[in-house]
């Protein structure tokens, strides 16, 4: 199934982002109480595109949130957040979409993507670094995209993994996040490996107020996966990534000599 643009806005943003704080509640303290206060009847968590009982989740463990962001897509009454912890007892990277009813109210799905040590350039005090320095500020109305410009340019990533001709509308400067690695930082159209992967399963939260779009799927050979994507003028300026890593540390890779540094502050 895939999920993305849609037509006319039916949820308000102050809905949506209270019903956020809710799920943020919920993860920084491990009290369910906070979130199943406004769970519909059939509400599902997954984590890393499990099914997962919420007792024995994230959700239950209490989480030091260090960084969080939040994105709204009033039209398909649903939001991203973006969140790092930084505590080394329990370092997390952590991409969740909620989807709401029709009303906003009640929350009906959260798909959480979780890493950790081992997962995919996993590093949350270099990522919190590069996280802050980015910039995420609303766009001036008369200069957004609509949510098919903003759609198409984030499937063009992940087509080209599959099409070689595809054409990616890379923006400059352009900056790309992958776990805790500054992997590109000015162009973003070097380093794409020249592999093919089956992206299966996109579900979108499209903000075009910023420009953001967060894409959760099973991102083949490599599995769980989110990016996020910020477009402006209908090209791709940032890119954030998360990718779990099971079995294999790091997807079987080398990490870079650059994570087990200290980053600049």
């Amino acid at each position: 199934m895939t999920v993305g643009v849609d037509s006319a806005p039916s949820c308000s943003r102050h809905a949506l982002e209270a019903g956020t704080s809710r799920y943020l509640a919920t993860l920084s303290t491990g009290e369910l109480g906070w979130l199943q206060t406004i769970l519909a009847e059939n509400a599902t968590y997954s984590e890393n595109l499990i099914q997962t009982d919420m007792k024995h989740s994230t959700l239950s463990q209490t989480v030091r949130i260090d960084y969080k962001r939040t994105t709204v897509d009033k039209v398909q009454c649903a939001t991203y957040t973006e969140l790092l912890a930084t505590d080394a007892k329990n370092p997390l990277m952590i991409a969740t979409q909620i989807r709401f009813d029709a009303q906003g109210s009640k929350i009906t799905k959260v798909d959480s993507i979780v890493t950790t040590n081992g997962d995919l350039l996993f590093n949350a005090t270099h990522a919190l670094h590069y996280f802050l320095a980015d910039d995420w500020t609303p766009i001036p109305a008369s200069k957004r995209d609509d949510r098919q410009t903003l759609q198409a340019a984030a499937d063009s990533y992940f087509d080209i993994f599959v099409n070689k001709s595809v054409v990616v509308p890379w923006g400059k400067p352009c900056l790309r996040i992958e776990g805790g690695f500054l992997d590109a930082n000015g162009t973003c159209e070097t380093d794409i490996p020249d592999i093919t992967v089956l992206t299966k399963d996109r579900r979108y939260v499209i903000d075009e107020s910023i420009g953001s779009v967060n894409i959760v799927s099973n991102f083949g050979i490599l599995g769980p996966d989110s990016h996020e994507f910020r477009i402006l003028g209908g090209k791709i300026h940032s890119i954030h990534t998360m990718t779990l890593c099971r079995p294999n540390l790091n997807c079987g890779l080398a990490p870079p000599e650059q994570l087990s540094q200290d980053v600049g502050f």
